[in-house]
């Protein structure tokens, strides 16, 4: 079956007519979730349902629930995180990677009861006193050994749950002082202390199946395309960084991309990138994506389709008593500050 290179959104909390018959013929390699496609869980449970009916297929649904102030599966009918970044503050050094993984073990569970099978998580961008607001609490903290140990238990509890982690946002967006959803970020760094910071958090990291792009203009590199759409920044992801995965782009409906859709995805499939993720759910955009995109190529798709067929969730887990574990870890160290 020929996929499109794309992951799409939908527009509401039940799929319209017009998605259902969109989706059965463009074949998406996935469909994307945000808080206007999310009520309650049976809502959530018919929705993923019914966007696997319409494919004829066990497409991947994909969310980002990080956690903290990313997070689109909310109380009252699921647990509320407080940020990443404050829960690596308050702990001590030793509890800090079992507490991500538990913490990503019970969001794993909970996407999985819903249908839910792909997490855009863990974040592995390098902190700074220069990160803007909008990522900054989403980060692990400033040092490799912290961020790479952090990332990797977020990766290992959701996968444990049966749960595909993204890896993001390669090769870095730590160094970025604006906001990529309304403005290009240019990063001045030297391809040297690049490489011996925020790539080698990623190098650590890069057995992780899926990554997702950052929409950064490293001038040093590429004067002239951010990551998403620079064949020499992707070159060194693939290269150096030596990630292996299946790599999406962050949102190119984000105004740090110009150009037309087609410029957009165009660049993006021919720097390198994989898949296209296009998340507002504009019927007219995504069948302008359709269009213009391609299909997944043959090698990409055959490990899509390895990496699907051996996601497993582990057995004999008791929920209740990692939730305990983990309410206990931060009723012990966090009451002083929460």
């Amino acid at each position: 079956m020929s996929v499109k290179p794309v992951i799409f959104g939908c527009s509401g909390k039940v799929l319209t007519q017009d998605e259902r018959d969109f989706f059965k013929k463009s074949i998406p390699w996935g469909i994307i979730l945000f808080k206007r496609n999310i009520e309650n869980p049976n809502q959530l449970k018919d929705l993923t349902a019914s966007i696997r009916d319409a494919t004829g297929s066990n497409i991947p649904i994909l969310v980002d629930q990080e956690g903290g102030r990313v997070e689109r599966l909310t109380k009252p009918n699921w647990r509320s995180w407080m940020s990443a970044l404050q829960q690596m503050t308050i702990l001590p050094e030793e509890v800090v990677d079992r507490a991500m993984w538990l913490r990503y073990r019970l969001i794993g569970e909970e996407l999985k009861e819903v249908g839910i099978s792909v997490n855009c998580a863990p974040v592995g961008d390098l902190a700074s006193k220069f990160t803007h607001r909008i990522l900054l609490n989403r980060c692990y903290g400033e040092s490799l050994r912290q961020v790479i140990s952090a990332a990797r238990a977020c990766a290992d509890g959701l996968i444990s749950a049966g749960i595909l982690p993204v890896l993001k946002h390669i090769p870095g967006h730590g160094r970025a002082t604006v906001d990529s959803h309304f403005k290009l970020p240019k990063v001045s760094t030297t391809l040297k202390e690049l490489n011996n910071s925020d790539f080698k958090v990623f190098e650590a990291l890069n057995d992780i199946s899926l990554g997702m792009t950052a929409h950064v203009l490293y001038d040093n590199i590429d004067r002239e395309f951010p990551a998403t759409q620079s064949k020499e920044v992707i070159k060194i992801v693939r290269d150096k960084i030596k990630f292996k995965g299946l790599l999406m782009t962050d949102d190119i409906s984000m105004k740090a991309l110009t150009g037309s859709l087609v410029d957009k995805v165009q660049g993006s499939l021919e720097a390198g990138c994989d898949l296209i993720l296009h998340c507002n759910g504009i019927m007219t955009e995504m069948i302008e994506i359709a269009d213009c995109c391609g299909i997944l190529k043959p090698e990409r798709k055959k490990y899509s389709d390895m990496i699907l067929r051996e996601k497993k969730a582990a057995k004999n887990t008791d929920i209740r008593e990692l939730a305990n574990e983990y309410d206990t870890l931060i009723q012990k160290y966090g009451s002083a500050v929460m």
